[in-house]
């Protein structure tokens, strides 16, 4: 069997899709499957429309030995996937990972309606994001399965029309191995580490303005936030008002060796967001040993039991933010619990399940 895997990014571009696909690159040959990337990068220097025709002309000439093509996003290379596969007639699988449409109607077009309300409202966003949903959603119902990687975004897609049949949630997977040399963290360290894109729904800006609370019960404590994207110049300037350039760093983009570094020199990982698909930062801070703090949104129950193996709070709650840091900080005895717990609970996440179950949907007849 053989399969073309059309991605937006691809190392060394960081993120979670490229993450994704260079594990399915290394992991499915040792199934029995060949594969082949196609990179959005290959294209993205050219001008827009001419990029996604060119991309479009690719797929083309790469599927036509391959048994399955498998899209990575619904939009930027899910489209030209579909169209390149209505004369192709190869098995079409599709992974969403998030709501395209939500994401630029938030950054670009004054989308104020969070997720699980933008997914069933049908009308009332202007032309552009109506014509992202459209896009997404016919491109999700062309494909022969739709994979999630939550049991929450399932019901997102489920909201887009799609039949509830052809969805598939599959957790995305780390490697676990990497845990093996990480410690239960000391008192004595005091770093708060976020990972993201800078993007407002990320809730980095609540998260930076509640630091001088924070810096009232703990002082000389450190919060850095690894990630790049549009809220970049915003989050510098709250920085700079409230005289934090010592306490905040935000580190831009950082490899993945350096990622995995930060993770196991911080104290605490606090995920502020206001929605989340599938966190893998969140499973591996839990692999790791490294307590976590995340908001009670999208998968993150689905992962997280709270005060059990994690702490959950409201996003953009600053009081239970505080409060959550100082309980880590202070009470050895829970933050030992949470942290056993949670290193535990993250064993099922390996990407040997994830790619055993994926498989099983490739090899179907």
């Amino acid at each position: 069997m053989k399969i073309l895997i059309t991605t937006g990014i691809y190392p060394p571009d960081i993120g979670g899709p490229a993450t994704y696909s260079k594990l399915l690159y290394d992991k499915l040959p040792e199934r029995g499957i060949e594969v082949e990337i196609l990179s959005f990068g290959e294209v993205r220097n050219l001008p827009k429309i001419i990029r996604h025709f060119v991309y479009f002309l690719k797929i083309l000439k790469r599927a036509r030995k391959v048994d399955i093509i498998y899209a990575q996003d619904p939009v930027s290379v899910g489209m030209p996937t579909m169209l390149a596969n209505k004369i192709l007639k190869k098995r079409f699988l599709i992974r969403i990972a998030g709501d395209y449409a939500w994401e630029q109607g938030v950054q670009r077009f004054g989308v104020k309606d969070n997720l699980d309300v933008f997914s069933v409202k049908e009308k009332g966003y202007g032309f552009s994001v109506g014509f992202l949903k459209m896009i997404q959603k016919a491109v999700a119902w062309s494909a022969e399965k739709v994979i999630v990687p939550s049991h929450y975004f399932k019901r997102v897609i489920i909201n887009w029309g799609i039949d509830s049949n052809k969805i598939i949630p599959i957790y995305n997977g780390i490697e676990l191995n990497e845990s093996k040399v990480h410690k239960v963290h000391k008192v004595e360290s005091k770093v708060l580490l976020s990972v993201g894109r800078l993007v407002p729904w990320k809730g980095f800006d609540v998260l930076i303005e509640t630091m001088p609370d924070i810096l009232k019960e703990i002082p000389n404590l450190k919060l850095k936030i690894v990630g790049g994207g549009p809220q970049k110049e915003e989050l510098e300037k709250i920085i700079e008002r409230l005289g934090l350039d010592e306490n905040v760093i935000l580190t831009g983009p950082v490899s993945r060796d350096e990622l995995l570094d930060l993770k196991k020199n911080s104290d605490i990982f606090v995920f502020n967001t206001n929605w989340e698909s599938f966190s893998f930062d969140t499973i591996e801070a839990m692999n790791l040993k490294l307590p976590v703090i995340a908001t009670n949104v999208g998968s993150l129950p689905e992962l997280i039991q709270n005060d059990m193996d994690g702490i959950l709070i409201e996003p953009n709650n600053k009081k239970q933010i505080i409060s959550a840091v100082n309980k880590i900080i202070r009470n050895d005895e829970f933050r030992n619990k949470i942290v056993i717990n949670a290193f535990n609970k993250s064993q099922k996440f390996s990407i040997e399940n994830t790619i055993s179950n994926l498989e099983k949907i490739l090899k179907e007849q």
